[in-house]
């Protein structure tokens, strides 16, 4: 069932080492099929070495286990909960890299101060609430995505136009229209948010990027009118 999308999650989680993002097993990526609503997902703490593309986990959006003879990654329900509420993702990623971890710690949104951040994020990326004890206790995982889509509806913000998050005291979530995406997202958060800091230390006055230059940085890549890369 859903060989393909096994073999593209499989090769997505074993890009977040390579790519520095994650140590040991502190991460997972998962992928959606729209047809029939089901998502592949990395099982738990099963090290990458020895993980392989059968060992992926099928699941359903309401967190149930359809395929696989591994338990599915903790981060599961979250994972179900952004595929249920954000239309149009197809892949999403969870890492503890350092300096985007960094960012969630302090609580902080990540300001776009460059073209690097508008090149993919329509503007800062959100730094979510801490979850209350009786989320906590209800269900951890599956209040972690609605926290999630909580800070995206309160704060009117598009997940198609800044696919990414921050847990405070936790860690980023990064999403994209399918693995591959979805894993140059959370580098690119992760770049963002070193230089971020950087910058900051160099200059505590240092301004945001101007509305002008955000615009035309993002637009140039996505939308109608994009007109980078090739056809």
């Amino acid at each position: 069932m859903l060989e393909k999308l096994k073999q593209e999650v499989y090769k997505a989680n074993l890009e977040l080492p390579e790519r520095g993002l994650i140590k040991y097993t502190w991460g997972n990526v998962s992928g959606f099929d729209p047809e029939t609503q089901l998502f592949v997902i990395k099982p738990s703490g099963v090290d990458y070495a020895q993980m392989k593309p059968e060992d992926m986990v099928v699941c359903n959006l309401d967190c149930e286990i359809v395929e696989g003879d591994l338990r599915p990654s903790s981060d599961m329900p979250t994972h179900a909960v952004l595929y249920k509420s954000f239309p149009n993702i197809g892949s999403v990623v969870h890492t503890h890299s350092p300096w985007a971890t960094i960012w969630a710690q302090a609580g902080l949104d990540v300001p776009a101060m460059g073209t690097t951040h508008a090149d993919t994020f329509y503007g800062s990326v959100p730094c979510a609430r801490f979850l209350t004890a009786s989320e906590i206790n209800r269900d951890y995982e599956y209040e972690t995505g609605n926290v999630i889509v909580e800070t995206f509806k309160e704060r009117n913000i598009d997940p198609n136009a800044v696919p990414a998050v921050l847990l405070q005291g936790h860690a980023p979530f990064v999403w994209a229209k399918d693995c591959e995406h979805a894993v140059m997202n959370a580098v690119v958060l992760e770049e963002v948010c070193k230089m971020n800091l950087f910058t900051q230390q160099l200059n505590a006055y240092a301004k945001a990027l101007p509305e002008e230059i955000l615009n035309k940085h993002y637009e140039r890549k996505h939308g109608e009118n994009a007109y980078y890369g090739q056809k």
